[in-house]
């Protein structure tokens, strides 16, 4: 394979919604270089792209996959990325290392909630985007309204560098406004006939090609006086005025694009080549200290790992960008998190599931090496005598929750053991055994994705799982105060158990008032690991309790705490006062009083007008107008407060507070009634009270569950 430098190397994210058509164009830019014979589809899984088998099965991407094609002396390595955002985490990754991205627009539609949900990640990232209207050959193609849509959402910097003459059934003509040229593709796409613009198109196309030179002028000054010198700009002052603007993320060239009939994607590599930068061009990687990390080939020897996939007969495989440096077959280097040493024995470029080994690769490129000992996601990798860590990719936040059991007990173990391997392929996928709830719970970002993970447990790793509902984490308080004095004793031969504990509980609030009418002989207050707080006050005078046994008292205490009398949840935010009691001088010990301040903090708290709360989610759901109405009817059937309505663009953002609780499988909900064409975001806002009437069924349903 021919060897490229760093500043022939061109590395793209393809991106955009779903079924924009990212995978077939991924396939055509292939073909168009030659390095495949026949393009492949689809639909009939025969895409050098998406060939895992849960992508043939949904015939669609699920994992962003590693690709290169050559094309005019440039090596461009393109990432083709999923479209829904619940495999977000591959979509971010891959800009992480991208140094262009390539947004496709499917033009029946214009921007997509899906577009606008990437958008932001771009933006994010600051990195040079191009747009591709694509599918202009489909009856409902319309490029203008799908222009206008870019523009409307994402400003004047979105710029016209071609449109369609004849788009829909029989789409072939491209006018091209920076080489002002018309392109006419033959029945099979590829190479097209490039013949002067008809003279029916010549005043839009002038004027079109104006307002792309003045905006490759705005970019720069000299370039600007050249402008107003002359007029206009020539192709190549053009070029830089461009290349200047999307380093700036202030200019967004539209192409136009039908990925599945080969039309106009050898033109949009030639503007990838030209004028896209490459990894040299952008302003270099930071490391966690905010310090420049260079791509310079002569630089010290430095791989960030973006990507990590475990195959069945080969292992961990692992994706890198050599971010300085050059590294060879056999290197040895330091992984910075672990500070295992890593042998490169392999150096492969991958094209989907094809392995090329490569000697060496240079500062820029991007390449994948085999059965690593500690290196995961996020992992820099670097010669011994430096310390630099690649600042880390930054994932989203989960979005929805389930628990899982094995249906096996037996395979217990094994389904920890798959789930370490799914997260380390994908970091958005969060496990965690919850010692209060008592279940093993996952945390995704929609239902696509945890479905993704069931299969990959039952197909992959041979494990029968099944997703259960979710406890959610209630937390239980006192509305009022109560005293009790509770007596533990317990005599069966020999020494006994004695202790007596004379307690009072009241709500806990922040400034609150000393007791009255105690004395005060020592306090504690403890954040609690769950929320709230417990303060712990001693006013036992004359000996009443021997201090070597208060501990004890508290002791017992927070063990109620820990699984609360209503319904086994944490307790938050209360007062326990010890202002007396009894000893015994044989049969009192430390079990004996932690059992009695245990019970007497259990009696108190039932009779202080216990008060169960609910966690709260801020709830952001961005939907097209169509689709208002049913989302708000189902909103409120969920017991959400309606904090505002804002418009973006084409689509309303709802924003509300919703019970943890009735967001169960609210990602499949939303999807079905706007036919996916909705996406939401929700984060933990805070604890409230919980309604009455749900309170006396929780309660209910855990005496119940307590009883069996």
């Amino acid at each position: 394979m021919k060897e490229y430098d760093e500043k022939h190397i061109k590395n793209i994210a393809l991106i955009g919604a779903p079924k924009s058509g990212k995978t077939t164009l991924a396939e055509t830019m292939l073909y168009e270089a030659g390095l495949i014979n026949r393009r492949g589809k689809v639909e009939e899984h025969t895409t050098v792209s998406d060939y895992h088998e849960i992508e043939h099965e949904r015939e669609g991407s699920v994992y962003a996959t590693a690709l290169h094609t050559e094309w005019r002396n440039y090596k461009i390595n393109i990432i083709d990325t999923p479209g829904y955002d619940d495999f977000i985490g591959e979509i971010v990754s891959s800009l992480k290392i991208a140094d262009t991205s390539v947004m496709l627009i499917n033009a029946q539609n214009g921007v997509e909630v899906g577009t606008d949900i990437i958008w932001n990640y771009v933006e994010d990232f600051k990195k040079p985007l191009i747009f591709a209207i694509n599918q202009l050959d489909h009856v409902n193609a319309d490029f203008n309204s799908s222009y206008m849509s870019l523009a409307s959402q994402f400003g004047s910097g979105v710029i016209r560098m071609q449109y369609p003459l004849n788009q829909g059934e029989g789409f072939n003509k491209i006018i091209d406004l920076l080489k002002m040229k018309m392109y006419v593709f033959g029945p099979e796409g590829g190479k097209p006939e490039k013949l002067p613009i008809p003279k029916e198109e010549e005043e839009r196309a002038n004027e079109l090609h104006n307002e792309l030179v003045e905006k490759a002028a705005e970019n720069d000054d000299t370039l600007m006086e050249l402008y107003f010198d002359k007029g206009t700009l020539d192709e190549n002052e053009m070029r830089e005025g461009l290349k200047k603007g999307m380093l700036s993320h202030e200019v967004f060239p539209v192409f136009c694009l039908s990925g599945l009939n080969d039309m106009g994607s050898g033109r949009l590599m030639g503007f990838i080549d030209n004028v896209a930068p490459s990894p040299v061009d952008l302003w270099p990687e930071k490391d966690v200290n905010g310090d420049e990390v260079k791509c310079d080939p002569k630089g010290p020897e430095v791989l960030f790992i973006f990507k990590t996939i475990f195959e069945q007969n080969l292992g961990k495989l692992s994706f890198f960008k050599v971010m300085s440096g050059e590294v060879k077959q056999g290197d040895i280097l330091v992984n910075h998190q672990t500070g295992d040493s890593e042998h490169l024995n392999q150096l492969f470029i991958m094209d989907g599931k094809k392995r090329t080994p490569v000697e060496k690769l240079s500062a820029g490129d991007i390449g994948a090496t085999l059965k690593l000992k500690s290196a995961d996601t996020n992992h820099t990798l670097h010669l011994k005598n430096i310390d630099i860590e690649i600042d880390p990719i930054h994932y989203p936040d989960s979005r929805i929750r389930t628990a899982i059991i094995a249906l096996t007990k037996s395979d217990d173990e094994k389904l920890g053991e798959a789930l370490k391997k799914i997260q380390a392929e994908d970091p958005t996928v969060e496990i965690d055994y919850s010692k209060e709830l008592r279940q093993l719970i996952i945390s995704c970002q929609g239902a696509l994705q945890l479905n993704l993970v069931k299969w990959s447990l039952e197909n992959v790793h041979g494990l029968k799982v099944e997703y259960v509902k979710p406890r959610i984490p209630y937390r239980e308080t006192i509305r009022k105060n109560a005293e009790t004095t509770y007596r533990h004793k317990k005599q069966s031969g020999g020494s006994g158990q004695f202790g007596e504990v004379s307690m009072k509980i009241e709500p806990w609030y922040e400034g609150m008032p000393d007791p009255q009418g105690l004395s005060i002989r020592g306090r504690e207050l403890i954040d609690l690991d769950w929320g709230g707080k417990l303060e712990y006050i001693n006013c036992v005078v004359g000996g009443a309790i021997d201090t070597r046994f208060l501990p004890a008292i508290l002791k017992g205490v927070v063990e109620k705490l820990e699984q609360g009398p209503l319904t086994g949840s944490y307790v938050r935010d209360v007062r326990v006062i010890v202002f007396d009691g009894k000893m015994h001088p044989v049969d009192s010990n430390e079990i004996s009083f932690k059992l009695a301040g245990l019970n007497a903090f259990k009696e108190n708290f039932l009779n202080a007008s216990p008060q169960l709360m609910e966690p709260i989610n801020e709830l952001e759901v961005i939907v097209p107008e169509d689709y208002m109405g049913d989302v708000m009817t189902d909103l409120q059937s969920r017991r959400s407060i309606i904090m505002g309505i804002d418009s973006k663009g084409k689509y309303q953002v709802i924003k509300s507070k919703t019970p943890l609780a009735e967001l169960d499988k609210y990602s499949t909900t939303l999807r079905s009634i706007t036919h996916g064409r909705a996406t939401f975001n929700t984060k933990f806002s805070e604890y409230a009270i919980v309604p009455g009437d749900i309170m006396d069924q929780l309660i209910k349903e855990y005496r119940e569950e307590e009883a069996v």
